[in-house]
């Protein structure tokens, strides 16, 4: 498994037989290394959870951003295909432009609108030209009880600040780093018990259940956060355009998941289940 201390990484990580590899012996910025520890792993699958995931950084580094998101894959992508082991691959909501008015299935045609999407897409591309036994999953609005993400964020700043403003019209799926890696884990607990079926074969959507704005997750979090004593702030719902940033966020990153139901049974929980589950981990482990 790749991506270091990454969230999803860190998520997956611990289980029997699962090797996690990360920088500086696996680093998609060195090629070589990614040849010398997939032979020293000798493994049976790969999970692949690295990414260059700075999305306004990209914009200014794409060469950086193409390096992990898509040249790194595709040489995992080769040397999976040529030891003939499953690949599974994680993507991004932002492959897509985001104007649908529903949510997005997996055959509708994509828009990235910035180098970070845009190298992701190259990734899944480069990983479906291999030749490779691949499943891409795509997710959205990732978050854990570590790390750096937006539910962290939140509370950070809420102990300290009496009213926040967060962005009300971008619509999406919170998923937990937690419930994606349970989901792997099935898939991959299916792979090995049963082998290869050729219908596991492409892209597939994984985010939580159930959908929400960016200032609706905030006003949940807040809401969690008040059982364990914290500080509640007044959150301002307010427009994409009065919170500019180098790339242009999708307003509609919802996922529609059915594919990945039908094929292997996995359905995340609803994303407001999962983030009392999560704030508590927080509180009880790791407080802002």
């Amino acid at each position: 498994m790749t991506g270091g201390s990454g969230q999803l990484a860190s998520s997956l990580a611990g289980g029997p037989g699962v090797l996690r590899v990360g920088r500086p012996a696996f680093d998609f910025d060195r090629p070589d290394t990614i040849a010398a520890a997939f032979r020293a792993a000798n493994p049976r699958l790969v999970i692949n959870a690295a990414a260059y995931t700075a999305v306004d950084a990209a914009e200014s580094d794409s060469d950086a951003a193409y390096r992990a998101n898509r040249d790194g894959p595709a040489i995992l992508a080769d040397l999976c295909a040529a030891a003939d082991i499953p690949l599974i691959h994680v993507s991004t909501d932002y492959v897509f432009d985001g104007t649908k008015a529903a949510p997005y299935v997996e055959t509708d045609p994509v828009g990235p609108q910035g180098v970070y999407g845009a190298s992701k897409l190259a990734g899944e591309e480069a990983v479906m030209g291999s030749g490779a036994k691949a499943i891409i999953l795509r997710t959205a609005w990732v978050y854990a009880a570590t790390g750096k993400n937006f539910v962290r964020t939140m509370l950070t700043v809420g102990k300290t600040r009496d009213r926040l403003s967060v962005v009300g019209d971008q619509v999406g799926c919170p998923t937990t780093a937690d419930d994606l890696a349970d989901a792997i884990r099935t898939i991959a607990g299916r792979l090995d018990r049963d082998g290869w079926d050729p219908a596991y074969q492409g892209i597939f959507h994984a985010a939580g259940s159930g959908e929400t704005s960016w200032h609706g997750l905030a006003v949940a979090t807040f809401q969690e956060a008040a059982r364990h004593g914290a500080k509640v702030p007044e959150v301002a719902s307010i427009a994409t355009a009065d919170w500019p940033t180098p790339v242009k966020r999708p307003a509609n990153s919802r996922l529609d998941c059915s594919r990945l139901q039908h094929v292997f049974g996995i359905r995340l929980p609803q994303w407001r289940d999962s983030l009392t589950r999560t704030v508590d981990t927080i509180f009880a482990t790791a407080p802002p």
